[in-house]
């Protein structure tokens, strides 16, 4: 042992002395484990970290290839987590040393982070890591060449037939067979269709001894370039999964959650695709072919055997999984349809669904039926779970009774508890099969079924095992283009399924079977379990007939929705919640990703609302502070009455006559003074605006728009060009030429500040200069467009006199002046119903959105009898849901409560608590700089100094995340810095709920200023 060490010491002191000499670093060493190279972690006095591998004379391409790569990787991909190499003195990436006999030196770059393999942390953000990382060098690879990578390697898995002669081997008849199972699939199966596939230079090694995590389990580093080859480009991701899903609790998870991330940054075809699951399986079998070898030649080499029992145990794991759903959930994984002809299936039932049979009771046009609910959310779950069958019959009959049914009929896509034992484990702990694949039918033992098309008996298998399906039948259908897809039909009798033969041809209509007793169908009360399927998985006869939640995507594509078949006349499926990961990949997959998310960084499902909250799914509740479309609370009961009273009546267009509409409009126009007394109907905020624009333009013969900086007007094409928070921000095309920006009206930070009695008639000035501007281009304005209180601007407060100084140098030059209510209106500023009042003026159009309708879609345009005239021009003005019987009872409702309830008083009395309070909190919290508003539309500004005024919009991020986080109260930011709280909560926001949120927002500040 002590000369062992001694020896050490004198090879350390030798590499010492020769970095020193070619490197000119002086640096303490220790040493790594390798298997072929000696590797040394360098610890440089000045703090730098190098890895130093000194090679043993052997293959120079192979070492040459080594040194190409990462300097073609330096040129390329220089922010790619690989090593980099440093040159020597004489500037080589190479150098000689002498040690245990001739070595090749490189000094590299050191990576940090623990191995795969070692890591206290990794899951399957780890996998997605790994996958972006191996696609970006492939990327990047793509092009790159060498010699030393155009071997015959054994590694290469493209190349795994070479291993049968080592299946010998292999120790145990179980491990031969199972390896010569999967070589047989690879030449057969895998690797034709991997000849049309992508080929090129990959890594080929990332396991879990070569791959870097950082502490919060994401991928910092990939190592060791030595097993570089020429070959298929999706092997990558085969070898990857390999590694990255031992000891992983879902194995095809993990390899989805791979190939997901490599696909998203370097784009798989769908063949590569499919593979990817088959070649973790060949790289398993490969593994274990070396190893065979390997053991045989080095006996004495234990590790191997320790090793191998991890392939072996993972190979098993794979191997117990379906196949067939396996490759779905990778192809749903990278965005690709689980089932490919799935959606063919589903068009031709719909298309030709007219020409069905009823399934059962033939004779009864429309059959009314009775629906079970046997969720295990249910409220009638714990009844359910406690009968026996002959109960649980006897209390479906009495309902069916009961209702005058035909029949009963149970849920697709329910998640039901009932289904218990072993059979329904997966190989993922924890994931049961619990969702149900078809639809039940309730009826007595003995109820013929039919056939709703043509087919022929494919399948027949009898389960007669508890709680299984009892006697069962397939029928094969095949439809255009020699697509297949199969009709299931389970809990038969036995007699009945006896008289049916394989390949026996059955007509629509045709009776071919019956319904079993409970004693025969698995021990349930009498029903018809009825599925369809688009990929029976291999299992033929014993498919199964309820899936996974979690993996819902895969199976309602193997199993779509068999409404279309049964055609009844109430809903016989239920959405299948799904968790927040999967629902923000489906937005991002189905949704524009122009639409944000809330709180993306920690998204929440909400499933509820009442007053000023909201309910996640776990029944928390959420003070909601920014959500002034809910004005006089979320599902207030009143409202939601209204809704539900009229929609039973009637919905139809605004072109029929209709009392709700008339009073609606005279309600409405008697919230403004003469002239303002004519209504226009439509469906947002952005239509409302658009149409303003129209009318302006109608009557004054001008085209050009006057805009204060900095505001949101909609998301039409019209409003973005009269939106500078659009169109001067990210994504924005600038100005267009026929609008004109007024200097935003800011007392807290713009030219004129608060003190300055003059300050509204300064900043009208530039609306003047706007309107001088035009004239000196021979133009005049059509319309001024500005909001009572300025949102988008930071919730800033109008200076007196800005609105009636605007109005008049607008008017004066023919223009016409809109107030923009969309977000403040309605009583929300407390003293009166519209924002615009505050200032004492008469807009001639006014457009109004959000809060109108508390959450229903409505808006409104209210403008001077001339002014609509004037658009009556001979061009018919029609919207097709503006101002619809139920939009009218809503906002008539709408109406009522603000008036029932006091609510204009209510926001006045509780606005001012929370700006007092709030003002109290700027006496000890020098991060407020302002607090600003008007009954409940406040605005709270801070800055990191209150003389320079520096905004502090990172510190604003932290109190909203704050605030939702530790108190659940939801808010936003504002404002052109992004600094300013937004504060506009639904109207019934409480002084309980004010007081609550001024405290939790005083500890927030504490807290960010400790």
């Amino acid at each position: 042992m002590a000369e062992r060490d001694l020896r050490t010491e004198q090879e350390l002191a030798t590499i010492r002395a020769w970095l020193s000499d070619t490197y000119g670093i002086e640096a303490s060493l220790s040493p790594l484990p390798g298997e072929h190279d000696l590797n040394y972690r360098v610890s440089a006095a000045d703090g730098q970290e190098f890895l130093l591998k000194l090679h043993a004379t052997g293959d120079a391409d192979e070492l040459d290839m080594q040194v190409a790569v990462l300097e073609h990787l330096a040129a390329k991909a220089s922010d790619l987590s690989v090593s980099r190499a440093f040159r020597d003195r004489s500037g080589a990436v190479t150098s000689k040393i002498e040690l245990r006999g001739p070595r090749t030196a490189r000094l590299l770059s050191w990576l940090p982070g623990d191995i795969w393999a070692k890591a206290p942390v990794r899951n399957a953000a780890s996998a997605e890591s790994l996958g972006r990382l191996l696609a970006g060098l492939d990327r990047s690879l793509e092009g790159f060449t060498h010699a030393g990578t155009k071997r015959l390697y054994a590694w290469d898995i493209g190349r795994a037939d070479m291993h049968r002669k080592h299946l010998e081997l292999i120790d145990g008849p179980d491990k031969r067979a199972a390896v010569d199972a999967i070589l047989d699939h690879f030449a057969l199966a895998v690797l034709p269709r991997l000849a049309t596939c992508p080929m090129q230079v990959i890594h080929n090694d990332a396991n879990d001894y070569n791959v870097l995590l950082d502490g919060q389990g994401q991928v910092s580093g990939l190592l060791d370039f030595g097993d570089m080859v020429e070959t298929w480009r999706v092997i990558e991701i085969a070898v990857a999964s390999a590694y990255a899903l031992i000891g992983a609790a879902d194995p095809v998870g993990t390899i989805a959650a791979l190939a997901r991330a490599y696909h998203q940054v370097n784009r798989l075809s769908e063949t590569e695709v499919e593979l990817v699951f088959d070649l973790v399986l060949t790289r398993y079998a490969v593994s274990m072919c070396m190893a065979a070898k390997q053991i045989r030649d080095n006996p004495e080499n234990t590790y191997l055997l320790v090793s191998q029992e991890d392939v072996w145990r993972e190979l098993k794991r794979l191997q117990s999984e379906n196949r067939a759903v396996a490759i779905a959930r990778i192809r749903d994984a990278c965005g690709l349809a689980p089932i490919p002809h799935a959606a063919a299936v589903v068009r031709w039932l719909e298309k030709n669904a007219h020409d069905f049979a009823p399934i059962v009771r033939p004779g009864v046009a429309r059959p009314k039926v009775a629906v079970f609910d046997f969720s295990a959310s249910g409220p009638e779950a714990a009844q359910w779970a406690g009968l026996d069958p002959a109960g649980a019959e006897a209390r479906i009959a009495a309902q069916i009774g009961s209702e005058h049914a035909a029949f009963g009929i149970g849920l697709y896509g329910e998640d039901r508890s009932i289904y218990q034992g072993d059979a329904y484990e997966t190989s993922v702990q924890g994931a049961r099969r619990s969702v149900h694949l078809g639809v039940d039918i309730f009826a007595p033992a003995g109820e013929p079924v039919s056939a709703p098309f043509a087919g022929k008996v494919a399948f027949i298998h009898d389960d007669a095992v508890p709680y299984g399906f009892g006697p069962t039948v397939l029928l094969e259908h095949e439809i255009d283009g020699g697509v297949r897809f199969w009709t299931l039909y389970g809990h038969l009798s036995r007699e009945s399924v006896a008289s049916l033969s394989m390949g026996q041809p059955i007509a629509k209509g045709e009776v071919f079977t019956t319904f079993g007793a409970a004693e025969e169908n698995g021990n349930w009360a009498p029903h018809l379990h009825f599925q369809i399927v688009t990929d029976h998985l291999g299992l033929g006869g014993q498919m199964h007939g309820v899936g996974v939640r979690d993996q819902w995507q895969v199976w309602r594509e193997v199993s779509p929705d068999p409404s279309v078949v049964l055609g009844l006349s109430v809903p016989v499926s239920v959405i299948v919640p799904r968790d927040k990961e999967f629902l923000v990949r489906e937005r991002h997959r189905r949704i524009g990703r122009s639409l944000s998310i809330a709180y993306s960084a920690a998204p929440l499902k909400i499933v509820g609302g009442e007053g000023a909250h909201l309910i996640d799914e776990d029944g928390t509740r959420w003070l909601d502070m920014v959500n002034n479309v809910c004005h006089v609370g979320h599902c207030h009961p009143r409202v939601v009455k209204a809704a539900q009273t009229q929609m039973q009546k009637l919905n139809t267009n605004s072109r029929y006559l209709h009392d709700s509409l008339v009073e609606y409009s005279r309600r409405l126009a008697a919230q403004f003074p003469d002239p303002l007394s004519v209504c226009f109907f439509v469906n947002s905020g952005s239509e409302a605006n658009d149409l303003a624009i129209r009318l302006a333009r109608a009557y004054t013969g001008n085209r050009d728009i006057i805009t204060v900086d900095h505001a949101y007007h909609g998301h039409l094409s019209s409003l973005i060009d009269v939106s500078p928070y659009k169109f001067a921000g990210k994504g924005g095309e600038g100005k267009q030429a026929h609008v004109k920006v007024a200097e935003m009206p800011d007392l807290y930070r713009g030219r004129y500040r608060y003190g300055d009695e003059h300050a509204g008639r300064k900043y009208a000035e530039d609306v003047r200069s706007q309107v001088a501007e035009l004239a000196a281009d021979g133009r005049r304005p059509a319309l001024f467009f500005s909001e009572g209180i300025l949102g988008t601007g930071g919730q800033l407060s109008l200076p007196e006199g800005y609105l009636r100084e605007a109005y008049a140098h607008v008017r004066a030059a023919g223009g016409l002046c809109l107030a923009d209510e969309v977000q403040v209106g309605f009583g929300r500023v407390g003293s009166h119903m519209w924002a615009h009042e505050l200032q004492g003026v008469t807009p001639d159009i006014v457009t109004m959105g959000k809060p109108i309708g508390n959450g229903h879609p409505m808006a409104a345009v209210v403008t001077t009898e001339a002014i609509a005239a004037s658009f009556a021009n001979g061009m018919e003005y029609f919207n097709t849901f503006g101002g619809n019987p139920v939009s009218a009872e809503i906002g008539l409702a709408v109406l009522d409560v603000i008036r029932d309830e006091r609510l204009m008083h209510h926001c006045r009395v509780v606005g001012d608590r929370l700006m007092g309070g709030a003002r109290v909190l700027a006496g000890k919290h020098a991060m407020i700089g302002d607090v600003r508003g008007h009954g409940l539309f406040n605005g709270i500004e801070l800055v990191r100094n209150r003389e320079t005024l520096e905004p502090a919009a990172r510190e604003l991020d932290f109190v909203i995340a704050e605030m939702k986080r530790k108190h659940r109260i939801l808010l936003s930011s504002e404002g052109p810095h992004h600094n300013v709280l937004k504060v506009k909560p639904p109207a019934p926001f409480s002084t309980e709920d004010c007081d609550y949120f001024l405290n939790a927002l005083d500890e927030t500040l504490e807290r960010l200023s400790v």
